[in-house]
């Protein structure tokens, strides 16, 4: 077996993409924003635009940063499944800061598709769900 120079550089943790690339789940989820974007309900959106200090040495990324049509701005967590750190930090950030937290799950087809939110927002998560239709 041939090594080549510089091939360890490029070898990642095993499910991790690079820093601003989007996986299958974001992407599907960056398409929806752009619908609602036409639709005149979000007047802007970034992936990984936003960096938030939550302690020293601790930030959190939310995967977007929403800007609704009214200005309300939103942090959206786009999950396949959560990891402990993850949660923590999503619900640390909604405490500290003036924004509105929500995590975003794809529903499966056989569950009528679109979207499941848990809205991080204040002292209780609620859940809600948002199909296609919708």
């Amino acid at each position: 077996m041939t090594v080549r120079r510089g091939m360890a550089a490029e070898v990642q943790a095993l499910g991790r993409l690079k820093v601003g690339a989007m996986n299958k789940t974001e992407a599907a989820y960056a398409a929806h924003l752009n619908l609602r974007l036409m639709a005149g309900e979000v007047a802007w959106y970034k992936f990984e635009g936003v960096k938030l200090r939550l302690a020293d040495n601790t930030f959190y990324s939310p995967d977007f940063a929403v800007m609704l049509a009214n200005g309300q701005m939103e942090m959206h967590e786009v999950k396949g499944f959560w990891q402990d750190d993850a949660k923590v930090k999503i619900k640390v950030a909604a405490d500290i800061y003036p924004f509105r937290f929500i995590a975003i799950k794809a529903k499966t087809k056989g569950n009528g598709g679109g979207w499941s939110i848990e809205d991080f927002t204040g002292e209780q998560s609620v859940s809600k769900s948002q199909t296609n239709e919708e």
